[in-house]
């Protein structure tokens, strides 16, 4: 999990970037997962859990009288999620299965909340539709449906150009579906709407690093930018130009690096309510 984990070619991106979000943001996705309105003593899934993160923040959430299940549907996501667990509480039983958001494995119903956290952004609209009547069916009725993408619109690196890298996301969107994917991020509400969810509310958060940046944070990034910069070469009119100060990620001179480097990622999440069924 993390902002912009698989930047723009999802099948080519270095598999050591995909967990990697710096600590520095922790506490970020921690506070907007705690603002979802998960009660204590529910039954909750985390849908696409990847290997684990949400879980021991969504145990807490739900205490020792709730339940905690989830779902990915790469197998060794769900076996590194549930050795997360045993070591997080080796007394709580949490259900983990190799399953696809698209085609969940439980009935109408089970459960009290559904969290899907970096997934949707990987699904066309088609699939986004798909996954989240899927959401919805398996949410009792009062019941909450949150799910949280990466925000592109709200990143940015300085020094530099302030709109470098949303130009580059709108720049590959015409020829790149998974660059469309990440710019749907504002229009989540709509989505749930249209999923048949009422009540629905949405929040946006930015997160902004200032320099001296964290080492662990700086690594990062600068990676973030290399992958991006390389991408870049492709997209014509002036790109090789605009991302060669961020192309090295060792460079000494990277501007990340200088005493007035800046990045700022967002993150957006979305809540609705699975309404009661109509009367007869």
């Amino acid at each position: 999990m993390l902002t912009l984990d698989r930047v723009i070619e999802p099948e080519h991106a270095a598999p050591t970037l995909v967990h990697a979000r710096p600590a520095t943001c922790l506490q970020s996705y921690q506070s907007a997962l705690e603002q979802v309105g998960i009660g204590s003593g529910w039954h909750v899934l985390d849908a696409g859990c990847g290997s684990g993160d949400f879980l021991p923040w969504l145990a807490e959430l739900v205490g020792p009288e709730g339940r905690v299940s989830a779902v990915d549907r790469i197998a060794r996501n769900t076996a590194i999620a549930e050795e997360r667990m045993r070591q997080y509480d080796p007394g709580r039983a949490v259900d983990v299965r190799h399953a696809n958001v698209l085609d969940l494995p439980h009935a109408d119903g089970s459960f009290d909340a559904v969290w899907c956290a970096d997934v949707l952004q990987h699904l066309d609209d088609g699939m986004l539709e798909r996954a989240l009547r899927e959401l919805r069916r398996v949410v009792r009725p009062g019941g909450l449906v949150a799910v949280q993408v990466p925000d592109v619109t709200a990143l940015a690196v300085r020094p530099g150009d302030p709109f470098l890298l949303t130009d580059f996301f709108r720049a590959a969107a015409p020829s790149c579906p998974y660059a469309r994917q990440l710019l749907r991020s504002r229009e989540l509400h709509r989505w749930l709407r249209e999923a048949g969810l009422a009540s629905v509310r949405q929040h946006t958060t930015v997160i902004e690093h200032i320099a001296p940046l964290e080492p662990e944070t700086l690594r990062f990034w600068t990676r973030i930018c290399a992958l991006i910069a390389r991408q870049a070469r492709g997209l014509g009119s002036g790109w090789d130009h605009r991302m060669v100060p961020f192309a090295d990620a060792g460079a000494e001179d990277h501007p990340l690096r200088s005493r007035h480097g800046y990045v700022s990622e967002g993150t957006t999440v979305a809540v609705g309510t699975v309404p009661a069924p109509p009367v007869s």
